[in-house]
């Protein structure tokens, strides 16, 4: 599968998940999702960036649990909490996220 992003084709595999982690811009992002009909808000970045530092740190995607945790440390316990991340991703913010910030599916994620 491809997503087009300024007129050039971005290989993702059956789920939307980019095939390439290294060639992710903000403006694949922002293609994921459109086609999910999301428009990224400056909650939804913090999130996609807390992800992509989180992955360049260590290497894995967080589960939600850990994704939680993380994000109530770092970004105060009012945004580090479920309601608060599905608000933002309602398909489950540890998939949907991870896609986002062109991520790897989280191990344990169905």
């Amino acid at each position: 599968m491809a997503l087009v992003v300024n007129g050039a084709e971005v290989a993702t595999d059956e789920e939307g998940y980019l095939e390439d982690l290294s060639v992710w811009t903000p403006e694949i992002a922002d293609a994921m999702a459109k086609e999910e009909d999301v428009d990224l808000s400056d909650e939804h970045w913090d999130i996609i960036n807390f992800l992509r530092e989180y992955y360049e740190e260590y290497q894995i995607a967080p589960a939600v649990r850990v994704l939680t945790k993380a994000v109530g440390k770092k970004l105060g316990k009012d945004k580090g909490n479920s309601k608060y991340l599905y608000s933002l991703f309602p398909y489950g913010p540890g998939k949907q996220a991870c896609k986002y910030a062109g991520l790897p599916k989280p191990t344990g994620c169905v």
